[in-house]
């Protein structure tokens, strides 16, 4: 009898650049010390969560806050772990690293909005949002949506199928926050875009026979519990 397959899904940990309000896609810088604490908790409140696998995407952040994670759980010795670059962040181009208000500055401006509290009451796709990145972007380096949105879903679905042909089970994932929300998005289109996912928070999505089911969204309640051990000790 196969077990249910659960993908939690986690944003990295807070990083230098999250701290200072640059914008990271596919630069890159570690966790903060305060980052690394808080990840620290949530691998506690996770330690006894069974996992059958683990993944990261192939960027610093979130190797480091897998590691820490793994760290932290009380058989993250024999949980295999691999990373896939086809569930990193958005590419940002020649935005990647500047300021975040740069980057939202420069977004509503293309799409005709006054400025960024105009453009998300609005309700904006992906697709424009993809297609302004690319507008703003003088390096020609950020990726198309089809690009993205084919990288991400496949991304997430080959770690989940597999899972699922494999007797199902808990899989710890570690991504980054725009490619999360963006995923949801793909799951379901109703819902807003999720910028405002919080570092080290878990969204666990449900998988069985080819289809997602979004089960919690931005839960930190790990942390907390995670929190609560560590004073314990």
């Amino acid at each position: 009898m196969n077990e249910p397959t659960t993908l939690y899904i986690i944003r990295h940990g807070k990083t230098m650049f999250n701290t200072i309000g640059r914008t990271q896609g596919w630069s890159d810088t570690p966790l903060s010390k305060e980052g690394e604490e808080v990840i620290h908790y949530l691998g506690l409140g996770l330690s006894n969560t069974e996992f059958k696998e683990a993944y990261s995407s192939d960027s610093g952040r979130a190797m480091q806050t897998a590691r820490i994670i793994l760290q932290e759980h009380s058989n993250g010795q024999s949980i295999p772990y691999g990373t896939d670059s086809r569930i990193r962040e958005w590419c940002f181009g020649s935005l990647d690293g500047g300021y975040d208000g740069e980057l939202w500055g420069v977004v509503p401006r293309i799409l005709a909005f006054k400025n960024y509290e105009d453009m998300m009451t609005n309700r904006i796709s992906y697709k424009d949002l993809a297609d302004a990145i690319i507008a703003a972007d003088t390096a020609n380096w950020a990726e198309p949506y089809e690009k993205i949105r084919e990288r991400v879903w496949s991304g997430f679905e080959d770690i989940a199928h597999h899972r699922e042909k494999d007797g199902g089970g808990n899989v710890l994932i570690v991504s980054h926050g725009l490619t999360i929300s963006f995923l949801m998005s793909l799951i379901d289109d109703s819902l807003p875009m999720q910028i405002g996912l919080e570092n080290g928070s878990v969204t666990k999505l449900i998988y069985e026979n080819g289809k997602f089911t979004i089960d919690t969204v931005n839960d930190t309640h790990y942390i907390e519990d995670g929190r609560r051990i560590s004073n314990q000790h």
